[in-house]
């Protein structure tokens, strides 16, 4: 028997990550399709490959999708009732269509796919905005915030009285 696990406490201690515990508690009970089956690979530090295992289809036979946050793969056979005329003995590669569905986390960007050996090969790149990216923030003094003129310094009271004298 399995049992669900409560994702509630975390919600209330989080802000943001509504999609990410309905990901979770939506995949937990659901048993994956494995066809075709794939690989998933780290070539860099920001960088991902899939290889999915595409043997018998053609490359107009196959369709890439990138919507937000879901890469989705699929692959229709446009000749499958053409193969009634083969008198198989064993069949043991797959002939059906497929479709497959990958959760992108964000700023995640698909670079492109290629046919390689019977694999379809699809780059994926993360690239994060510069807004985003951390930033170090210098701190000041006092001085350069009466400079600015930011402050309320005895110094900038002065300056301002002087300048109503001579007015």
């Amino acid at each position: 028997m399995r049992s669900a696990f409560d994702f509630a406490p975390f919600r209330r201690s989080t802000v943001g990550f509504d999609r990410l515990f309905d990901m979770l508690e939506n995949s937990s009970g659901q048993s994956q399709e494995n066809y075709p089956p794939f690989d998933l690979i780290k070539t860099g530090e920001n960088q991902y490959r899939i290889e999915l295992a595409v043997a018998g289809f053609k490359p107009e036979e196959l369709e890439i999708t990138a919507q937000q946050n879901v890469l989705l793969v699929s692959g229709r056979k446009s000749d499958e009732t053409s193969d009634e005329r083969v008198d198989y003995v064993y069949r043991g590669i797959a002939n059906r269509s497929f479709e497959r569905r990958f959760a992108l986390a964000d700023h995640i960007q698909v670079k492109g796919a290629d046919m390689r050996d019977g694999l379809l090969v699809v780059d994926l790149v993360r690239e994060i905005p510069e807004a985003m990216k951390p930033r170090k923030i210098d701190i000041g003094t006092g001085a350069e915030r009466s400079a600015i003129g930011g402050g309320d310094t005895p110094a900038s009271r002065q300056t301002v009285d002087a300048e109503v004298e001579h007015a």
